[in-house]
């Protein structure tokens, strides 16, 4: 039997999951993925200030409807670069969606890619819908201001998540609130929302065709190991804040505890890693030199891990120190 491939959807739902670092984009759509109708096919396309990428690691699933691709090492809302052109058209022609969701870095600026989405060569291919925005509650509840490119993307939001309720009271909440444009709000914690709360759930690619022009390039390469026993590393200045991350080949092993350890001797605002322990595959996601909590990974192509400083670092101190951690 010839299995016959589908062809590309136009005016695919596209949903942007916007927010600050830390609010928890990456959660809220591995919330939504679990609750993907069997009959449709979702992809999720991410970009992560790191040159490395992470997310795509920490949503990684066994799931055939389900497709992820990253644009790494940037901002996301430079939707004319070849990397997002190249990246989001690679992931549409392998994926063939009924749905694409969208997660730009929290460094990023998600009401410039709003806009662009909805211009060429974006606007017959992409249906774009009223935005998600998550925000972090607690942060905003100490007073925490939201960085402007989160404020300038309120106005074209669908939805206000507010991530993190666990710990305000009333009295918190309505001053939150007053704060927030005339726009749709849910409260939760650890970023669980139902599917149905999505702006534009209702939307429904049109009839398949065989000629949508989405554009073309050269596949990121993959990570070539020339000596196994070392790393891959990359970092990067940008927005005011500085990046490191580095990729493992699967064989090598780190001991969690003592990465734990050294993690939390470092004055971090962003840490992102799945590593292979010597417990076996792991992953953690915390925000400014907070506790790790270690949670069970499907990845295995290699262990990453990504961190993002307010200020440049001792690349080869921080190397060392990690080395030290393994196994």
């Amino acid at each position: 039997m010839v299995r016959t491939m589908p062809l590309m959807l136009q005016n695919i739902p596209t949903h942007v999951i916007a927010g600050p670092l830390g609010a928890g984009k990456t959660s809220l759509i591995k919330h939504l993925l679990a609750q993907r109708p069997a009959n449709e096919r979702w992809a999720v396309l991410i970009n992560e200030f790191g040159q490395i990428g992470l997310d795509a690691a920490l949503l990684t699933q066994d799931d055939d409807g389900i497709a992820l691709g990253e644009v790494a090492g940037g901002c996301l809302c430079c939707v004319n670069g070849a990397p997002f052109q190249v990246g989001l058209g690679r992931l549409l022609r392998k994926a063939k969606p009924d749905r694409l969701f969208i997660e730009p870095s929290g460094l990023g600026h998600p009401a410039q890619l709003l806009k662009q989405l909805r211009e060429a060569p974006w606007q017959n291919v992409l249906a774009v819908q009223p935005c998600v925005l998550v925000l972090d509650a607690e942060a905003l509840a100490a007073g925490k201001p939201l960085p402007v490119a989160q404020q300038e993307a309120l106005t074209s939001a669908g939805l206000l998540v507010l991530n993190k309720e666990e710990a305000l009271d009333a009295a918190q909440r309505r001053a939150i609130e007053q704060q927030l444009p005339d726009c749709p709000l849910y409260w939760t914690r650890q970023a669980q929302v139902p599917l149905e709360q999505l702006p534009g759930l209702n939307a429904q690619a049109a009839a398949a065709v065989d000629n949508v022009d989405v554009p073309r390039g050269l596949a990121q390469m993959p990570a070539i190991w020339s000596d196994p026993a070392q790393p891959i590393c990359l970092s990067q200045a940008q927005e005011g804040s500085w990046s490191i991350g580095w990729r493992w080949h699967p064989s090598l092993q780190f001991d969690a505890q003592r990465l734990q350890r050294w993690l939390a001797s470092l004055g971090w605002r962003r840490a992102k890693l799945v590593i292979h322990s010597a417990e076996g595959w792991v992953s953690a996601n915390a925000v400014d030199n907070s506790a790790l909590a270690w949670q069970p990974s499907e990845w295995r192509r290699d262990s990453r891990i990504e961190l993002i400083f307010s200020e440049p670092q001792d690349v080869s101190a921080l190397q060392a120190a990690l080395a030290a951690c393994r196994h």
